[in-house]
């Protein structure tokens, strides 16, 4: 298929490389000429603007750091709908608010061209090995359609509901993500103070009642998962500003409809902190350095 890919960052660039190895034919934008040229390199064929690539494009994939940059790659003068075909379906995978997904699949409609909204869960490794969970967002028979493009991409497609609603599982998963994170932290940190083992205690810990992603696969203490980017620095993964992004879209989302999230806001101002003192850069499991009272 020739699909235009709009969005090369550490999630996009690996998404996109995968559908070239399924044999896609790719036209690719982005603002960095080194991700462009790294996709040249596999293949791809570089756009000078979103509208160019998406002109051809018999399917085109979004994935951007917020709803404002999804907003100017579709709508502006040089914009994806100035030069998308009629009939031509929108995949956005980047994490937005549902409010902003719906609003966009209007303004693609009335451009005669369908929307979905499709965010991932699985981080960069899972983007780099094509194993990718995507919430699909739209209806049954585009979900139908888009399944072909998204499994180059993802091993999970699942169908949430109508347009939006892939957003709403991707923020609700992010929450008990970021708060689970938050709480893995708290306790190994406890457990360093009290004189155990890190390495005992978080075996502990993914044996038992408190095993969850964020301790048996991304633990936050140094060497506990050899794998984490807690062994590594804190480099890579999935960085603390993004974190921050997604637990305010969570606790805005919660607004919205007057219903509480008391653990998302204080996590939220967690992750803030940790932003303020310079260290938004960093995976968003270096959370425990607060506990651990390591300075920024």
């Amino acid at each position: 298929m020739k699909i235009g890919f709009i969005g090369l960052g550490h999630m996009g660039a690996p998404m996109a490389l995968n559908l070239i190895k399924a044999g896609h034919a790719l036209t690719v934008f982005d603002l960095s000429a080194e991700a462009m040229q790294m996709l040249a390199d596999a293949g791809a064929t570089r756009a000078a603007t979103p509208k160019a690539a998406a002109t051809g494009a018999e399917w085109v994939v979004t994935m951007l750091p917020a709803a404002a940059h999804v907003r100017t790659v579709l709508s502006a003068e040089d914009g994806v709908l100035a030069g998308i075909a009629k009939g031509v379906t929108i995949i956005d995978s980047s994490t937005i608010d549902p409010a902003s997904a719906r609003e966009f699949g209007k303004l693609a409609a009335a451009n005669g061209n369908a929307f979905v909204d499709a965010p991932v869960s699985g981080g960069t490794g899972g983007a780099a090995a094509g194993t990718l969970t995507f919430m699909v967002g739209g209806s049954a028979a585009l979900y139908e359609s888009v399944k072909p493009v998204l499994s180059g991409m993802g091993k999970n497609i699942v169908h949430c509901g109508e347009t939006g609603t892939g957003q709403v599982a991707k923020i609700c998963n992010n929450l008990v993500l970021g708060v689970t994170m938050a709480g893995v932290a708290e306790a190994m940190a406890l457990g360093e103070a009290l004189g155990i083992d890190s390495k005992v205690l978080g075996g502990i810990m993914n044996t038992s009642t408190g095993r969850c992603w964020s301790s048996d696969t991304y633990n936050p203490f140094p060497g506990v998962i050899e794998t984490a980017p807690s062994s590594r620095g804190y480099t890579g993964g999935f960085g603390t500003d993004l974190m921050l992004k997604d637990m305010g879209l969570a606790t805005d989302a919660a607004k919205s409809v007057r219903q509480p999230a008391y653990m998302g806001a204080l996590a939220q101002q967690l992750y803030q902190a940790m932003s303020s003192r310079g260290d938004g850069k960093l995976d968003f499991s270096a959370i425990i350095k607060l506990y651990r009272g390591e300075k920024g």
